[in-house]
């Protein structure tokens, strides 16, 4: 029987941009597959009492930070742990991997980790139509059309639905893996989905 991860995430958690890759390898090693599914987490934090960075207390920034720079050092990626393109409105460039994952294209999980990576190494916003062209087209997609398909009302409503969706799972944090309706929270915890995977 297929293996199956169901993976709710922001394009614009430094957290997902860390772990992206990593799970991506950890799904192809255990002969799986993954739903994508982008989601907004400013109404997750509304629905589950969690605050967006800038208004978190100061202690808890420091931390973040701090964390930061540990898994920077220990998985040897880059980080730029203050981007300028960060915080922004993360919905367009979600409603986008979601308009490629419509289109059965199997480039998306690439594409989400390019705008991950735009944002967290190459200090772009990927809030910004223009960047996201710049972005898909490097892909050899159709920009114009994917973003087109992102504004349409099919796509934000299907966004919503996703959302809804974490919401009623009791997702809280990015990124989540659940499977078999086992929830993990966050690329710490991907050797524990691993695991998982493995016995079952």
């Amino acid at each position: 029987m297929l293996k199956v991860v169901d993976y709710y995430f922001t394009p614009t958690s430094p957290w997902t941009y860390l772990g992206h890759q990593r799970f991506m390898d950890l799904i192809m090693a255990n002969e799986g597959a993954m739903n994508l599914k982008p989601v907004d987490y400013g109404k997750i934090f509304a629905a589950s009492g969690g605050l967006p960075l800038t208004k978190r207390p100061p202690q808890r920034q420091a931390y973040r930070m701090m964390e930061l720079k540990r898994w920077r050092a220990h998985l040897g990626i880059p980080l730029n742990l203050e981007p300028k393109g960060f915080p922004t409105d993360a919905g367009l460039a979600s409603r986008v991997i979601i308009a490629a994952g419509e289109n059965k294209s199997a480039v998306a999980p690439s594409l989400a980790f390019d705008f991950m990576r735009a944002v967290w190494v190459d200090d772009r916003n990927i809030g910004d139509p223009d960047t996201l062209k710049t972005l898909i087209r490097a892909k050899g997609l159709p920009a114009d059309d994917l973003l087109a398909q992102a504004d349409a009302p099919e796509t934000h409503k299907l966004y919503d639905t996703l959302t809804q969706e974490a919401i009623d799972r009791n997702v809280f944090g990015a990124p989540t893996f659940i499977y078999k309706d086992e929830l993990f929270w966050g690329q710490d915890r991907l050797e524990f989905l691993d695991r998982a995977l493995a016995a079952r």
